[in-house]
């Protein structure tokens, strides 16, 4: 759902997927081909909320700020599902992981990748390309063009699921048993565990 706030409405790209069990609420500009799963909390209600283009917000995710804040999601963020991002700018092309928490002032550069149950503090200054695990977050290495390449390419995915979701995606009675045909799936996508054991 969409919500005006105190007249302020969303703004939001004719490419962009905002999921009807999604909720987006006030002062917020999304940009092109960005993906809002279901169970989103979107609000900028004390603040305001930019998504750049190419941004996916995954299912039961919450951006929200303290009051006074801009919370920017620079081009081609990734937030991963139940992630929390409070007051915080997510630089280009970074991946946060699942379930993870980002804080008020987090001043985050382009490229970094944050680890599934992080907890980056509040103020923490995090530079390019820089990957981080733990609670509270500590940068152990520098991320590398083969996990960059890894990151992009799932990124592409949720960028290409706003038109997928447009042209299929529908409610439906559920099938009482498996039919005989299986719908096609195509594998496009391995884990980074999975790709790096393929090359041991």
């Amino acid at each position: 759902m969409i919500y005006e706030f105190k007249g302020f409405k969303p703004v939001i790209h004719k490419s962009t997927f905002v999921h009807p069990q999604a909720a987006v609420t006030g002062n917020v500009i999304i940009g092109k081909d960005v993906y809002i799963g279901p169970g989103a909390a979107i609000r900028a209600d004390w603040g305001k909320i930019i998504i750049e283009d190419g941004c996916n917000i995954q299912e039961n995710c919450t951006v929200h700020m303290f009051p006074g804040i801009t919370v920017t999601l620079h081009q081609e963020a990734h937030i991963g599902h139940g992630a929390i991002i409070h007051g915080a700018s997510i630089g280009k092309n970074c991946l946060i992981g699942m379930n993870s928490v980002v804080m008020d002032h987090v001043e985050m550069e382009e490229e970094c990748i944050i680890g599934a149950l992080c907890f980056v503090p509040q103020g923490m200054k995090i530079p390019k390309r820089s990957l981080l695990v733990g609670n509270p977050a500590k940068i152990i290495k520098q991320v590398t063009n083969e996990m960059l390449e890894w990151k992009t390419m799932g990124t592409k995915l949720y960028q290409s699921l706003p038109q997928q979701c447009y042209k299929s995606l529908k409610p439906c009675v559920p099938l009482l048993r498996e039919p005989a045909y299986t719908p096609e799936q195509e594998t496009l996508y391995n884990t980074w565990n999975e790709i790096k054991n393929k090359k041991k």
